[in-house]
């Protein structure tokens, strides 16, 4: 079944310079890159990006993660995959959470590590389901981001022009 997912390549990955490797393996899996751009993250992004483990002890700590606090690298680059069943794909290439449980092979194996500190410096985000990836696409992307339509998207009038939004 044709999917969508969101891929998030996060600050540790940035700072590193090793986004290209990570891309490269997706791609290299079969998927299609349907759309990407480099997001500055905000607070209120972040929160609402992990919203599902607010109230745990680590939620402060995931979130100025992802907000680049650690690395100095405020930016992720966000983007979207399409192919069949494109999320256990992404999933699978992924990797574990914990990069020291994560099969040497996935990207978080061979490119994240474990703080001294207990960061997981896991270098990406990939959705969990389709229901999530609906969700997470539609925080980080805008229809207009997108030169295909993969959700409903409604035509308003923003003051003399026609503006695109999810339905």
């Amino acid at each position: 079944m044709r999917e969508h997912v969101l891929i998030i390549i996060k600050p540790d990955a940035l700072a590193k310079g090793i986004a290209g490797d990570v891309i490269s393996k997706i791609l290299r899996s079969g998927l299609d890159l349907v759309a990407a751009r480099v997001v500055a993250v905000t607070r209120e992004t972040a929160e609402e990006h992990y919203r599902h483990i607010k109230g745990t002890p680590f939620y402060p700590g995931v979130i100025d993660f992802l907000m680049g606090k650690l690395h100095g690298q405020d930016s992720v680059l966000a983007m979207i995959f399409a192919g069949d069943d494109a999320i256990e794909a992404c999933r699978r290439l992924a990797g574990a959470t914990n990069p020291e449980e994560a099969d040497p092979r996935s990207i978080r194996g061979a490119y994240g590590r474990v703080t001294t500190s207990g960061v997981f410096e896991n270098v990406i985000h990939v959705s969990s389901d389709a229901k999530e990836a609906e969700r997470e696409i539609k925080l980080w992307f805008s229809p207009g981001h997108i030169d295909t339509e993969i959700f409903p998207v409604k035509e308003v009038d923003g003051r003399g022009a026609t503006i695109k939004e999810w339905a």
